[in-house]
């Protein structure tokens, strides 16, 4: 394959081009901020789930709470009446005296068990509400800091895009003026090779594999013609000759 020698330059030029692209494309997939917005975001989730978790026992708690002052207002209710009996002195029988006055006073007992079970359910519900409280506060700061760190992603995308525009534009210029030859082998070497389809041949060692020519290797490279498209025989990349090739 022939190409004059300021072709294979601008073919190392397309390749500088096309490294810098990929390098944009890897630094636009391993952005920092990416990660860090990962990472606040399976916290919030977190965050999400335990304030689901503390609402659902705050509700279960609530019910319970009212099912204990809807029997404290019966049992309430009901000493009320048997007192207002008792006090009424309609009842004559010592039986039936000594018999209401031993409810009342189990009333009584089991109204204290009741405020005391109550008491002790709403200091429960009271550290539930503290902790649903420090949850709430914990996901505004992280959301808080999740739009900081989507405006830092934002905008280093930005620069990339118009990064990538820019040298894409250098490329899509650049590509028309080398023979159509010439990049087909460029391109399918690029693709098999690590992303790198020609190198520099600098001071007798190839800038792709970056192993040393050997003498029989470096005196066919400067044998060929200028125009001759030569390759590198460890890693078969297409190998550009420069004033630096030191043959």
């Amino acid at each position: 394959m022939k190409a004059d020698p300021a072709t294979q330059l601008r073919l190392l030029s397309v390749q500088a081009i096309d490294s810098s692209l990929d390098r944009l494309a890897a630094r636009r997939r391993n952005l920092p901020e990416l990660a860090e917005i990962d990472k606040l975001s399976a916290q919030l989730a977190a965050l999400n789930d335990d304030l689901v978790r503390v609402s659902t026992e705050l509700r279960d708690r609530g019910r319970s709470q009212q099912k204990l002052d809807d029997e404290v207002d019966l049992v309430r209710a009901r000493a009320v009446r048997d007192q207002k009996r008792l006090d009424s002195g309609q009842i004559t029988s010592s039986r039936e005296l000594e018999n209401l006055q031993a409810e009342i006073a189990s009333l009584a007992r089991r109204q204290n068990a009741l405020e005391d079970e109550t008491l002790a359910l709403m200091e429960v519900i009271e550290g539930l509400q503290t902790r649903a409280g420090v949850i709430r506060a914990d996901q505004e700061r992280l959301e808080a800091e999740l739009a900081v760190a989507a405006g830092r992603r934002d905008t280093a995308l930005a620069e990339i895009d118009d990064e990538t525009g820019a040298r894409r534009g250098e490329r899509e210029a650049t590509i028309p003026t080398l023979p159509a030859d010439l990049v087909t082998l460029y391109e399918r070497l690029r693709s098999s090779s690590a992303g790198v389809g020609a190198a520099r041949l600098v001071r007798r060692r190839c800038e792709g594999c970056h192993l040393e020519l050997s003498g029989a290797d470096v005196r066919d490279v400067a044998a060929a013609a200028p125009d001759e498209v030569v390759r590198c025989e460890e890693c078969r990349r297409i190998l550009v000759r420069t004033v630096e090739s030191g043959l």
